[in-house]
């Protein structure tokens, strides 16, 4: 394809060319009927004698030779390393004695998947996937957080002073664990998040016991229901609390089939994963809290915001609202501490 300032399209130029060729014309009289140079008029004629007409069409600039091109050999060692021990370029290129942006160029002329896009178990690349409607998949996992002590953590005082079992924030009154250090305990995170809008429910619960995961799933349910989304399967990890009877039947009560991940495979269940992650670094690590209340306050107004207003990058920047029909005038979302 011609570029934009190009002054002869392929028509053009085999009008230019025949007119040489075969109606006879000198090259400076057609390079000023079509207006280019000489050397152009020439060329085109010269691809016409020696082509035809197929001749006309803009060829690859690609070289026909590369001498400074990195060895086949090199280039076989580099993917050989790449594919055994998944490693970036900057690792193989310390390996093999090359630089990094010379492996770098090696990987994407052999379009080799990026190390983010594969299976870090299997080095196979991971495969994505998006149900169709919202409710036909949900995904619940539990996240430990550990609580911030009154006056703040090391955000604020430093990791000297201001560590979880710093001397600054021991309370002779406070129960001390092993090497007398004051015990603050761990909050837990139980999420729920819809696989095709990405709408998440978050409560921050005292542990992750079988009846408080089953509780926490009832109140996720009726949340769900109120933005209009029936729920049909729910994908968990292995759990202790998500292999409990008490979970199987309390699913199994709203006709809801319960599917876990493979063991070790975290992936599985990533969409919830990395809504942990967003969590953590949106929310819990934003910015520094003077206390454990004052972060749990901080949380409502984050998950209404990521629901409704924050763009999505899986979502072509659009916020998970946009993707439930029936969401209109749901503008709070409920978030238990």
């Amino acid at each position: 394809m011609s570029h934009r300032n190009a002054p002869l399209t392929e028509t053009g130029r085999l009008r230019l060319a025949r007119c040489v060729v075969e109606g006879g014309w000198p090259l400076r009289r057609a390079a000023e009927r079509f207006q280019v140079a000489a050397t152009t008029a020439q060329r085109w004629a010269s691809r016409y004698r020696r082509y035809g007409q197929a001749g006309m069409s803009d060829r690859s600039s690609r070289p026909h030779h590369s001498p400074r091109r990195t060895p086949t050999r090199t280039e076989r060692r580099i993917i050989k390393v790449r594919l055994a021990r998944r490693w970036g370029p900057a690792r193989i290129a310390y390996l093999l004695g090359l630089n990094p942006s010379t492996v770098h160029r090696v990987l994407v002329r052999y379009r080799l998947a990026r190390l983010s896009h594969l299976d870090r178990a299997t080095g196979r690349p991971i495969r994505r996937y998006e149900h169709p409607t919202p409710g036909d998949l949900i995904h619940v996992d539990i996240k430990k957080l550990g609580n911030i002590p009154d006056g703040g953590g090391h955000k604020i005082h430093g990791r000297a002073t201001g560590g979880r079992h710093s001397s600054a924030h021991r309370d002779p009154a406070r129960p001390r664990t092993t090497h007398g250090r004051p015990n603050l305990g761990y909050s837990y995170l139980h999420n729920a998040v819809d696989d095709h809008s990405r709408l998440a429910y978050s409560e921050i619960l005292a542990d992750e016991t079988k009846e408080t995961a089953a509780a926490f799933w009832h109140r996720a349910q009726t949340y769900f229901t109120s933005c209009g989304i029936t729920i049909t399967r729910v994908l968990t990890d292995n759990g202790s609390c998500y292999r409990s009877h008490l979970w199987r039947d309390t699913l199994a009560a709203a006709g809801i089939t319960h599917k876990r991940t493979r063991p070790y495979r975290p992936q599985t269940n990533g969409k919830v994963e990395r809504f942990n992650r967003t969590l953590l670094e949106e929310w819990a690590y934003a910015q520094p809290y003077t206390s454990e209340t004052e972060r749990r306050q901080a949380l409502p107004h984050w998950l209404h915001t990521y629901n409704h207003h924050r763009g999505h990058t899986a979502l072509n920047g659009q916020p998970p609202a946009s993707r439930v029909p029936n969401l209109s005038g749901q503008y709070r979302c409920t978030v238990s501490m």
